[in-house]
């Protein structure tokens, strides 16, 4: 119980300090998954959502103008500040903020028409949790849409598929590195075994790849000089598994790599 308290207290920490850098991350502002998400999800406008591990809520805010409510739910109330002044700033006001653990979700049964969870999960201490809470709170045939950076994996045994399994790990240590707030991405396997688990039906996946900008990538979340420089020699001097995943690349003083972005879509059962 200690040891789950600490880690929300660090994404508290963590992300109450860069909550302002959110506002404008072009990853979280603009990235690709945002509007695929509305054409994915077609969004109806008697629909309540629920936008879990909402940030400075730009999937709550994509969704909004499709919908007749959406509340938004952070663990960190800094940034649920910024995410109120965006909606303000957009003249949104069918939506309402709360504080809220994704994993212990304060609604009551069947309350929702779709949960939304984007670029958050790997934050989550119990991922299971948080997919039992999601199908709680949804009504009978809701949806539950989550996107996340995914990592390599494999069910599969043998040679090949451990170095997929040890090439996940890579990049979880890569990112906790970064930002220790980071607990672990999932492998696509791990998603479906996931959903499956939680008795969702598996409706819809897709990847893509999104190219990220090493200097801003480390800024947003304040690495130390130190640490940046370990970030940049565990990029470029990664095993083969790990350097095809991330695919580095140095342009002039320009260093970026690619993370894979997984979009997944689970329908709860009558």
């Amino acid at each position: 119980m200690k040891q789950t308290s600490r880690g929300k207290q660090r994404v508290q920490q963590q992300f109450g300090a860069s909550a302002a850098a959110y506002a404008t991350s072009q990853v979280h502002a603009k990235g690709a998954s945002l509007a695929r998400l509305v054409e994915l999800l077609r969004p109806q406008p008697e629909w309540r959502v629920l936008d879990v591990a909402t940030a400075a809520g730009h999937t709550a805010l994509a969704f909004a103008p499709h919908v007749a409510h959406v509340t938004a739910t952070d663990i960190t109330e800094p940034m649920l500040m910024v995410a109120a002044q965006l909606a303000q700033d957009r003249g949104v006001a069918n939506i309402s903020l709360q504080t809220a653990d994704a994993e212990n979700l304060p609604f009551v049964d069947g309350s929702f028409d779709l949960v939304t969870c984007r670029i958050a999960a790997h934050h989550f201490l119990e991922v299971g949790r948080f997919l039992t809470e999601a199908a709680r709170v949804l009504r009978p045939h809701g949806l539950l849409a989550v996107v996340d950076n995914v990592v390599p994996g494999s069910r599969l045994r043998g040679k090949k598929a451990q170095r997929q399994r040890d090439a996940g790990r890579y990049v979880n240590a890569f990112e906790k590195l970064r930002d220790p707030s980071h607990h672990r991405c999932l492998s696509l396997p791990q998603w479906e075994d996931a959903f499956r688990t939680a008795s969702f039906e598996l409706v819809h996946q897709e990847t893509a790849s999104k190219p990220i900008d090493f200097d801003d990538w480390a800024t947003r979340m304040r690495v130390s000089a130190e640490n940046r420089l370990r970030l940049r020699a565990l990029l470029l001097q990664a095993p083969e598994p790990v350097a095809e995943f991330l695919s580095p690349q140095i342009s002039g003083d320009k260093l970026s790599f690619q993370l894979t972005e997984a979009i997944l879509i689970g329908r709860k059962p009558a």
